[in-house]
């Protein structure tokens, strides 16, 4: 029997698992996403693994799990977050209650993506348990504060810890990813001239302006992007406004023309650009906005600051790379299908901890995960096959690479 085939999923044993981390309110930044973590790592050690917690900020703690090896092989990481998206309104299950029925698993951050978290879980577990011979180590890291801009893996990555290989278990809907957009987040401020509207003739309505902006940036395309792929990941989405008097946005006197108004925005960018590159786009479009109406308004273009999210790089491996090929494998051979393999939407406007990880230095990697389809909606849920086939996948490419 060759090492992969000896190692053996433990179904029940993975469900359990996703079931009682779903259960786990571990929203970002918050004590649940502290205690989950405090949990995690208080059972990976009773499985037997060399467990660390890596100190993130304040009492957060990221959890790097790792399967002792005899160091002469390639390493692997399997990296996952614990922290979720608040669950919305219109629910019809408890988005904490880890409800399963003969298809799914139900809750708040299932998808997103504690079924990946379980998979890795189990999927090193079962290669402890078949007690293999490991020539490069396997860790998974279970870390906090993705959805803020993956604090946690950056703080992993500044503590030093590396693998040659990666999977990060995002949502892909076992669709393996090659390629995403690069995140950042920014702002548009408007400063109009207020008058009454018995002569707001005289004046200038920034409310008026934005929109005329937002209805520029629906069309956008970044400049000089020569390749289609790298095209196809350009997206914005202006996801706030506010308009008013002045700059604490006074709405209480409605005859005022409103002197103030600001959007901020959520980029998504391609491999090879910056965000200031991104920016200087955005201020000619708005800049033509601004000239076409003689520059009767005022307008500054900044950064958002990294206290709610901060920048994600984007991420590319080429599709025919080996390690790529090598995962598509095993892939087939749990599944029977051939996975779907490049740039894919919707999961290319995804930011993930992989463009960090790449980032860091010369490290191989594909996001992979189950999930997807029903991502960041109410009754998110993930397909119990789904979970499955990639605990077995994760397991093989840990004994293909490691062992």
């Amino acid at each position: 029997m060759s090492q992969t085939h000896a190692v053996v999923i433990d179904r029940q044993r993975l469900l359990s698992t996703l079931q009682w981390m779903v259960r786990a309110r571990s929203y970002s930044d918050t004590p649940g996403e502290v205690t989950l973590a405090h949990e995690l790592a208080e059972e990976l050690a009773g499985r037997g693994l060399d467990v660390t917690l890596i100190p993130v900020s304040g009492q957060r703690v990221n959890v790097l799990a790792r399967l002792p090896a005899l160091g002469s092989g390639s390493s692997l990481m399997l990296n996952g977050h614990i922290d979720t998206n608040m669950a919305g309104e219109g629910w019809t299950k408890d988005p904490f209650g880890g409800e399963m029925d003969d298809t799914f698993i139900y809750g708040i951050g299932v998808s997103n993506m504690k079924a990946a978290d379980a998979a890795m879980i189990e999927a090193v577990t079962a290669v402890k348990e078949a007690d293999l011979t490991l020539r490069g180590e396997a860790c998974v890291a279970l870390v906090v504060g993705e959805l803020q801009g993956g604090v946690g893996t950056k703080a992993l990555l500044e503590a030093g810890h590396r693998a040659d290989c990666f999977i990060v278990g995002e949502p892909t809907d076992l669709s393996l990813l090659t390629m995403h957009a690069g995140t950042f987040e920014f702002r548009i401020d408007i400063y109009g001239r207020t008058r009454h509207l018995s002569k707001m003739e005289e004046g200038v309505s920034a409310l008026s302006r934005i929109i005329e902006i937002v209805r520029v940036l629906e069309t956008f395309q970044l400049p000089g992007v020569a390749r289609a792929d790298h095209a196809g990941i350009v997206r914005l989405n202006v996801g706030s406004c506010r308009a008013g008097m002045t700059r604490d946005y006074l709405e209480w006197r409605l005859p005022q023309l409103p002197d103030v108004a600001t959007i901020k925005v959520a980029a998504r960018f391609p491999p090879g650009y910056a965000p200031e590159t991104f920016l200087d786009a955005v201020r000619a479009e708005v800049g033509a906005v601004h000239t076409r109406h003689g520059s009767d308004f005022d307008f500054e273009i900044a950064l958002l600051a990294p206290d709610i999210k901060g920048l994600m790089p984007p991420f590319e491996i080429d599709r025919d790379h080996d390690f790529v090929a090598r995962l598509a494998t095993h892939h087939r051979d749990v599944t029977g299908t051939t996975p779907r393999i490049g740039d894919l939407a919707p999961y290319k406007f995804y930011g993930t901890d992989a463009g960090h990880l790449q980032a860091a230095g010369e490290a191989t990697g594909v996001v992979y995960g189950p999930g997807g389809k029903y991502n960041t909606m109410p009754d998110e849920r993930v397909e119990i096959r789904d979970i499955v086939a990639s605990a077995e996948v994760y397991a093989r490419i840990i004994t293909d690479v490691c062992a």
